[in-house]
Formats: C-alpha cells, structure tokens, sequence
C-alpha cells in the first residue's frame, strides 16, 4: 500500500509542536530585553552577534522539514529513519537555549553536550542510510542537519568559554587563556578541515558553518591582539576549507552527480 499524509501521524504532529517549542526558545533568546547575544558573558572566544543569524537559516531549512515529511520521499528519511531524535533534539535545545540565556553556563554545557550528541546521531543516519535521492531531500534534509551539525560544534566550543572561562570584561588574557583559545580555534578550523576532506567534494553546509563562526570571532575580538589575530589565521583556514569543498561540488555537478551525498559517508567528527 502506497505511503499517505496519515501515515506516523502521531510523530509528524510532534515533530510540528517541537519545532515552534524550538523556534520560540531562539526567538525569546532575541526578543526579550536582556538579549543574550548582546548582554551575555563576554569571554575571548565569544563571536559577534551576527554569528547566530545562522539560526534564522537552520528554522528556516527545519519548517521545510517539518513540511517534507507529510510527503512520501520525506516520511522515508524524516520518520522511517530519524524517527523520534527529531522531537528530542528540538527538546534538548530549547532546554540549552533557555539555560544559556539565562547564564546557567555550566550546565548549559552538559546540554550543549547534549545537543551535539544528539544532532551527531542524526547526522550519521542521514548521510550513512538515506542518500540524496532529490534536491528536496538535499535541501530539507542533509542541508539542514549538516549546517546544524557544524554549528553545534561552534555552541560546544563557545559554551564551554562562557561556562569555565574568564570574563574579558574584567580579565586580561593570559597565557593560559591564550593557550586555550588558541586551540579552540586550531580545533574548530580542524574541523572544517575534517568536513571538507569527509568526501571527494566535503561538507560544505558544515563547513561554512564554523568558517562563519571563525571569521564572526575575527571581528569581534578586539582586546587581544592575539586573539584577534589568531582567529583571522583560522578563519582564512576554515575558508580555504570551504573553497575546496566548492570546487568538489562543482566537479561533481559538471560529472551528472548531482547528490552532495553517498551512502557510504558517515560523519567524522561528533
């Protein structure tokens, strides 16, 4: 019997009510008077507000998905295959949302923690089971878990300054603290690096992600000259990461391959 709309109906009514429990955590996160983007802890990781403009794109890329999945190509991958992580990664992250804003930080980064683990087991089934067979599949699918993935890397890396790093308000940078920054950018800039050599043509929605995040912490970072300076090195990096996986793309567009994914791929970081 062919697939209809009614079919895991219970799921598709969740995944709707988490996705605006969800959307509602980040739009109070903007809207409430104490905005956590511009009066949170200032750490010297911490990027500019502009960096989380790339929520707007991930709720936009998620409403697509929440839609898809009334179709039969969409119900294969969003309720056959992701299946229930949907509900609880909308639930995790409004928890971490609210926490953040509300400067819990420390366990705002056990849910951070979360967050991550769970979009990471998201990620895996997408590109490891469910191959792009279509570019809404691609687009409503392995897009948005892909730039979400990247992003989530960014939140743990962030949260984790805000949760046990000093503030720059009040604090110079030390040596240690430029140790530690230094290598949440080399990791981070790794990372991008990981996603671009992932495949022959990378991950590039991941990639820009955290090449966004890198270059948001470049024009931020102001009050150490090394900071500031080391992110610009990274960010260049991580762009560098992102123009090689463009190039792949556009070699596998002009070979009739038009799928950004295989059914071999499996993440490599998480």
């Amino acid at each position: 019997m062919a697939d209809t709309w009614k079919d895991g109906i219970l799921l598709k009514i969740v995944n709707i009510l988490v996705y605006f429990v969800f959307l509602g955590s980040n739009i109070y996160t903007v809207a409430s008077p104490s905005s956590i983007y511009y009066y949170g802890k200032e750490t010297y990781i911490t990027p500019a507000p502009w960096a989380f403009l790339i929520w707007s794109l991930i709720h936009i890329l998620l409403l697509g998905t929440v839609i898809y999945q009334f179709f039969p190509a969409g119900k294969k991958v969003i309720i056959d295959g992701i299946s229930w992580r949907f509900p609880l990664l909308a639930i995790l992250n409004a928890i971490y949302v609210n926490l953040w804003a509300t400067h819990h930080y420390i366990i705002a980064f056990v849910f951070a923690l979360f967050v991550s683990s769970t979009v990471t087991h998201i990620y895996y089934v997408v590109k490891k089971y469910h191959s792009s067979e279509s570019y809404a599949d691609e687009l409503f699918v392995h897009l948005p878990f892909s730039l979400y993935h990247g992003w989530t890397t960014v939140l743990i890396v962030v949260t984790a300054f805000d949760a046990f790093g000093v503030n720059a308000y009040n604090h110079g940078a030390g040596i240690w603290t430029k140790v530690f920054v230094f290598l949440a950018l080399f990791f981070l800039e790794g990372t991008a690096a990981t996603y671009a050599f992932s495949t022959p043509e990378g991950d590039l929605p991941a990639s820009i992600a955290i090449a966004w995040s890198l270059w948001a912490i470049f024009a931020h970072q102001r009050s150490s000259g090394f900071v500031h300076w080391s992110s610009l090195v990274f960010a260049i990096l991580a762009l560098i990461w992102v123009v090689k996986g463009a190039y792949g793309l556009i070699l596998r567009s002009r070979n009739g391959r038009i799928s950004l994914s295989d059914e071999e791929r499996a993440p490599l970081v998480g």
